[in-house]
């Protein structure tokens, strides 16, 4: 079986969950028959050498790509990779009037009709989860018979990650984690940044710094409070990142949604005590295991952190993972879809 993987564009520069998703998907696909290759823009596409087509991230950035391999007749199946806070109604609402603008005028777009397309063209469309399919079923109307949730996954290293690289080189030890772009609204950094200041505790913000309105403010923000770290990006593959995850006390995520978070799952796998949003799907994996805060809050973020440095650590979140959400598990799902696909085709 021949699959052809493909993102949006910057997926590579990004080196966000999707990047993250699609290559440990490939990777766990091998030993289950499945022959990934990575879709090049710049080299010749043959038709007879793709028998299945697999996109992560349905938005603006992947779509003229999968209409034209729709066109093609190859079997598509996407993983949307988004969520709103939007009601469903709403969303609906929304893509409505996408549609009627639509069928006024050539050039009329909206995020919401993209991506409603692109589900409708696939074969099977796999959210990572309940709340997400949720959406892409009663917000977007795509057929319900088209979904099957597939969960974000996490590397079984993690659970064996040593501390020390991390303690040698920084010098720090039980300290409060976060992993995520510095620049990104979404991930909600200046409001945890806030919150932090409030807590004497040290603290360790990880992630590629974007330069411009919100990653300068919380660059200035951060640099009020000595306690407050930050480090400038680390790949998914670093020891280093695996080092900081072992080596922290508490790992907090308070975005706006997340789906549900792949350094949170990184991150309990490894042994910290998690604190995140609440939106996107996050008690689907983390259930009663973890502290959720309300973004908009900085006194929400600041209590839950608290509450978790009081706890002990305890193993059962990482057994949980350990049990549920390896990426080797996602890969046999994944691969029991494209068989469905390519016998219905």
């Amino acid at each position: 079986m021949n699959v052809v993987m493909a993102s949006y564009a910057a997926v590579s520069i990004l080196h966000g969950g999707p990047n993250t998703q699609l290559r440990n998907t490939a990777k766990f696909l091998s030993s289950h028959g499945v022959n990934v290759s990575l879709f090049d823009p710049w080299a010749p596409f043959k038709r007879e050498n793709c028998d299945l087509f697999h996109v992560f991230g349905a938005n603006i950035g992947t779509y003229h790509l999968v209409r034209e391999i729709h066109a093609l007749g190859i079997p598509i199946v996407t993983s949307p990779i988004i969520y709103s806070r939007h009601s469903h109604a709403f969303i609906n609402t929304m893509l409505w009037f996408s549609r009627v603008a639509q069928s006024v005028g050539k050039g009329i777009w909206t995020d919401y009709a993209l991506t409603a397309d692109m589900c409708n063209w696939s074969a099977r469309v796999l959210p990572n989860t309940k709340a997400e399919a949720e959406l892409v079923v009663k917000g977007l109307d795509c057929p319900e018979n088209k979904i099957k949730v597939i969960p974000n996954g996490v590397d079984e290293r993690f659970a064996n990650a040593d501390p020390g690289l991390f303690t040698k080189t920084y010098g720090l030890r039980d300290f409060i984690l976060c992993v995520g772009h510095t620049g990104h609204r979404r991930k909600n950094v200046l409001t945890l940044i806030k919150a932090l200041g409030q807590i004497n505790h040290p603290a360790v913000i990880i992630g590629r710094i974007i330069r411009g309105e919100y990653g300068d403010a919380c660059v200035r923000e951060a640099a009020k409070h000595k306690h407050i770290k930050l480090i400038d990006g680390l790949s998914n593959e670093s020891e280093m990142l695996a080092s900081a995850y072992a080596a922290c006390d508490v790992f907090a995520l308070p975005s706006l949604f997340e789906t549900p978070g792949i350094a949170a799952l990184e991150a309990g796998l490894a042994g910290a005590k998690i604190v995140i949003t609440p939106y996107g799907g996050t008690k689907e994996y983390f259930a009663d295991r973890a502290e959720y805060v309300e973004p908009d809050s900085v006194e929400s973020i600041r209590k839950g952190i608290e509450i978790s440095l009081a706890k002990p650590k305890t193993p059962e979140l990482q057994t949980h993972i350990k049990n549920n959400f390896l990426w080797s598990h996602v890969g046999a799902q994944t691969a029991q879809i494209y068989r469905e696909v390519l016998r219905r085709e």
